[in-house]
């Protein structure tokens, strides 16, 4: 069973959104398919294939849910060194062809939000920069095409 790294806050988000789907979001599908029923014929019934869909999306998103859970690795960030970069850490980085400075998290897959500066650990500047210096320059192919950075600082 393969481990899926991920933080402390990544963990406890994905516990709340599972306590919500079981709590509330399935008593509202299995409502919501009841009262389609009560409507009568089945077969030509829209309101109830749109709420059987609902009710086996909750199930699957909760099954889904269970498994990561399952399978989480949670990494704490105080516990990390930063002499390399590692899951968890904050990397500073400069972009060698626009001398822009960008900065990254490392999080798990969950997590990440390039919005917010988190990339996922499994992205291909993530894979570049794992086990890397401060002062080393990088390579990673992205959709735009090769990208280098310099790691800057480690934190």
């Amino acid at each position: 069973m393969e481990k899926l790294p991920m933080t402390k806050e990544g963990f406890t988000k994905l516990q709340e959104e599972l306590e919500r789907m079981k709590r509330v979001d399935r008593a509202q599908a299995i409502q919501a398919l009841n009262e389609a029923a009560a409507h009568g014929d089945l077969t030509d019934n829209a309101d109830y294939r749109v709420a059987k869909e609902r009710r086996d999306y909750v199930e699957g998103r909760i099954k889904e849910l269970e498994d990561k859970l399952g399978r989480a690795q949670v990494i704490e960030a105080k516990d990390l060194t930063t002499d390399r970069v590692v899951f968890g850490c904050t990397v500073l980085l400069g972009d060698m062809d626009t001398e822009r400075q960008v900065r990254y998290k490392i999080v798990g897959a969950d997590e990440a939000d390039i919005r917010n500066g988190r990339i996922s650990v499994n992205s291909p500047v993530a894979k570049a920069l794992i086990g890397r210096r401060i002062g080393e320059v990088v390579q990673a192919v992205v959709p735009s095409g090769r990208k280098e950075y310099e790691i800057l600082e480690i934190s």
